[in-house]
């Protein structure tokens, strides 16, 4: 019964307010009001001039100056202040946070982490709830196409039947020649109303469907937006946390202004990406300390031969808690998005693909997939914003194609710790090639200075990723 309510009360909004005109009592109400709607168009279009609305101009004045215009511009109102007073509580919260932090790197790390992984999260459901609608705004499209294609056949019976309801019942004593029409009006009405009564029913399964797509849509909608609402708190966040590790991380490096700056110069003098590394690890302080550091560290512990997945909790480590080499079907994406090339396929600039490409979302989140010392962070030729890590063990892992990277070179970074922010559109050079509409992504893995099939890296589902 509620669902029926509802779907006339849809019915009323959608179609305009019906003339009242007689129609048999057994006809279902979502055909009659179905079927006013042209009629009341039709009312309105034959509206004298004298009678209809004032020029545009004194419309606009009079919408401005109406009480209904005055109290949506004050809800408006309030709602700005509203908005304004929970980002300086956010802020002032966020002060305190970080103050409470205060130099516990370990802290500072979890939390980095944490948000990042938040951040992620929202994300992704942003991306579903968006899917569905798709989907669903599809399937009311289609609906909504089916019920105007439908309107005029509709409309030509309930025409019939409506000027058969004004004859007034046959006398019992009538001529002949009325009787015969009142029959023949009767035969008609006996083969058309069962009919009729089967495209109603359609008809009223279609509506119904109508109205339940847009509650479930509306319901979607309110989601989406309050997702949306939690990833800019979570990235406001995010922000003032990746700032506190950066000038922390400032504060132990004094020279790290100066070590960037040499760090351009030299990506300027290299040949290749080969050529970046070398140059990163023998000749810029900061990524050679880097390295060395790598190569001194050896092989992570294992439990029983296998990775020690409990060393990842430990957000004061300084070096790898898993060896890459044996974390194999363990880490995740750098960022979320889909898979537009392989490892080996073509690049897009006549060559073969050394990596993967992810297609992200414009201003999505970049992590870490594994830990490791970053020995290069900054423009270098048709990368864009190149960034490199040092997993140890001769292993490389090269992320390119983000708008800003948020780490400097020499830093180790965890698993899972943002270090950069996608952009609006691609920023690598062989991705252009094939006129991307959205920000790519580009993920290599090195051993020894050569490119290696990440594919056996990534984890087959969310269950058996590592997590900082």
């Amino acid at each position: 019964m509620q669902h029926k309510r509802d779907t006339a009360s849809y019915l009323a909004s959608y179609f305009g307010t019906a003339r009242r005109f007689w129609l048999p009592a057994s006809l279902p109400l979502s055909i009659a009001m179905f079927a006013a709607y042209p009629l009341a168009e039709a009312h309105a279009q034959a509206t004298p001039p004298a009678q209809q609305s004032a020029p545009p101009a004194q419309q606009a004045t009079a919408a401005e100056t109406s009480p209904d215009a005055i109290k949506q511009r004050e809800q408006e109102l309030e709602a700005a202040r509203e908005q304004q007073r929970k980002a300086t509580e956010l802020q002032e919260k966020l002060k305190a946070d970080i103050a409470a932090i205060g130099q516990d790197r370990s802290k500072l790390n979890q939390q980095l982490i944490d948000i990042a992984g938040q951040v992620r999260g929202v994300e992704t459901r942003i991306a579903d709830a968006e899917a569905r609608l798709q989907a669903l705004d599809g399937r009311e499209r289609e609906i909504r196409g089916s019920l105007d294609s439908r309107r005029s056949e509709v409309i030509e019976v309930l025409a019939a039947l409506q000027r058969a309801g004004r004859r007034t019942p046959p006398a019992l004593l009538v001529r002949p020649e009325d009787a015969l029409q009142s029959l023949r009006t009767a035969m008609l009405l006996g083969a058309v109303v069962p009919e009729l009564r089967v495209r109603a029913e359609k008809l009223a399964a279609d509506l119904g469907e109508l109205v339940a797509l847009r509650k479930t849509i509306s319901t979607e909608r309110d989601a989406l937006a309050g997702d949306r609402d939690k990833l800019r708190e979570d990235q406001t966040r995010l922000a003032a946390l990746v700032d506190e590790r950066q000038r922390q991380q400032s504060a132990a490096e004094k020279d790290m202004e100066a070590e960037g700056a040499r760090a351009i110069t030299l990506s300027k003098q290299a040949d290749n990406l080969q050529s970046l590394i070398a140059k990163m690890e023998q000749d810029l302080k900061s990524a050679a300390k880097a390295a060395a550091t790598a190569s001194l560290q050896g092989a992570p512990a294992t439990v029983n031969g296998k990775p020690n997945l409990g060393a990842l909790k430990d957000p004061a480590r300084l070096s790898p808690a898993v060896a890459f080499a044996s974390a194999k079907g363990l880490f995740s994406y750098p960022v979320n998005g889909t898979k537009i090339r392989e490892f080996g396929g073509s690049d897009g600039a006549g060559g073969v693909q050394k990596g993967i490409s992810l297609a992200a979302k414009p201003g999505a989140q970049v992590t870490t997939p594994c830990d490791g010392w970053v020995v290069y962070a900054g423009p270098f030729r048709s990368y864009g914003q190149l960034l490199i890590l040092n997993a140890g063990g001769g292993y490389h892992v090269l992320i390119a194609g983000m708008e800003r990277i948020s780490v400097n070179i020499g830093q180790f970074v965890l698993t899972g710790e943002p270090v950069a922010t996608m952009g609006s559109t691609s920023q690598v050079a062989s991705i252009l090639a094939t006129n991307a509409s959205q920000p790519v992504l580009y993920v290599e893995f090195r051993k020894d200075g050569t490119p290696i099939d990440p594919g056996p890296w990534w984890a087959a589902n969310e269950g058996e990723k590592v997590r900082g």
